[in-house]
């Protein structure tokens, strides 16, 4: 057995099954606090992908790139949330799932016709150039800074969720909408807040992978799906669930591709289809939403 290639494996593993957390905890943030299924995430990954490169090629800064495209998919999602999302709360989870399945299908076709189909590039920031000497394997800088940056960034996203008055509103406002206006506090303001932030981690995922993969209009195609299988392996609306169902999926998908690169996606879906089997709501999910 080559040692080498497998520890190799296990950290792209772990790289990319911590992005796929980060834009995982997009997805079960927004469904798990407002209940709404959002098939144009994936699209949001892509925008703010695109909105990086778009500050990179002005700046030459990738933490100017960075924040561009934390803060153009906030912009993006409170614009949506307000224009389209907000009349969706309490509709039947098939009508949520068309608009915004249409809604990620106009940002693509938008994207492709202002850049073209060409594949663009954010290099790697010198700050991540090189490779660190883990005593029995090289490894790239900025793929061991990206766990880095994932990890940082998901204990902010559940210090501000789980612990501060923003998500007890949520939380409540889920329950009885009514009840928490009356006592004074805007639901929907809350709401708006919830669906930016969850739009915001989709866009800083998408700006953090790039000096990885190549950036193009359909890049979030596939990283929605997988997100999607993450968050059914981990539990729906758990954060926990996606946490645990993100490293799983990152590690199925490198350690596949030893074998058979061309199995990867297949072992992933066989994953889910076996959880669905043995535990229905998940790994870390509860009982579903009425």
């Amino acid at each position: 057995m080559n040692w080498s290639l497998l520890w190799a494996q296990l950290f792209n593993g772990l790289t990319l099954g911590a992005l796929l957390v980060l834009v995982a905890m997009g997805l079960t943030i927004i469904f798990g606090a407002l209940g709404v299924i959002n098939f144009a995430h994936g699209a949001f990954y892509m925008v703010g992908a695109y909105a990086g490169y778009v500050a990179y090629a002005a700046t030459h800064s990738f933490v100017l790139a960075v924040i561009a495209g934390a803060a153009a998919l906030l912009l993006v999602g409170i614009v949506i949330e307000r224009g389209l999302i907000r009349y969706y709360y309490r509709r039947p989870h098939e009508d949520q799932i068309l608009a915004t399945f249409g809604l990620g299908i106009i940002l693509v076709e938008a994207v492709r016709a202002w850049f073209g189909g060409i594949s663009q590039r954010l290099p790697v920031p010198t700050w991540g150039t090189g490779a660190v000497n883990l005593g029995f394997l090289y490894y790239p800088t900025y793929r061991i800074e990206v766990l880095g940056i994932v990890a940082v960034t998901l204990v902010v996203l559940y210090l501000v969720l789980y612990r501060t008055r923003l998500g007890l509103i949520v939380r409540a406002g889920i329950e009885d909408q009514l009840m928490v206006n009356v006592l004074g506090i805007n639901v929907n303001r809350t709401f708006l807040v919830v669906f930016g932030l969850g739009s915001m981690a989709a866009g800083f995922a998408g700006v953090i992978n790039a000096p990885i993969v190549t950036v193009v209009p359909d890049m979030g195609e596939l990283v929605l799906v997988q997100s999607f299988v993450v968050i059914v392996i981990g539990g729906v609306g758990s954060f926990w669930g996606a946490l645990i169902g993100g490293l799983i999926a990152g590690e199925i998908i490198s350690l596949t591709a030893i074998v058979q690169p061309a199995y990867s996606e297949v072992m992933l879906f066989a994953a889910m289809a076996i959880v669905l089997i043995l535990r229905p709501q998940g790994l870390f999910g509860v009982q579903g939403r009425q």
